[in-house]
């Protein structure tokens, strides 16, 4: 369980062991990660698939964004809320 920006418990479903596990599985065929998650926990395999000449980006929301995280991605580190917010939000006709 976990807390949301209002205070409301919710429950933490069990995709990062999933993702996890598709990224090490399909890493011979892909060149190029796109991760949207900040959480720590994914820093051994976003370093093994560095390690492995694979391209990542980390795209999430700079406040809750492990600092390991953020300190691997360097340049390739996007925020969420200042750098695509703006472009993804629906337009109020």
């Amino acid at each position: 369980m976990y807390e949301d920006e209002e205070g409301n418990q919710k429950r933490k479903a069990n995709c990062d062991v999933e993702m996890a596990f598709y990224l090490m599985r399909d890493q011979n065929i892909f060149d190029r990660a796109i991760i949207l998650s900040g959480d720590g926990d994914f820093l051994p395999v976003l370093k093994y698939l560095r390690k492995n000449k694979k391209e990542i980006l980390v795209l999430a929301r700079a406040p809750r964004t492990a600092k390991e995280i953020k300190q691997f991605a360097g340049d390739k580190f996007m925020d969420f809320n200042n750098n695509l917010r703006s472009r993804l939000e629906r337009i109020k006709l």
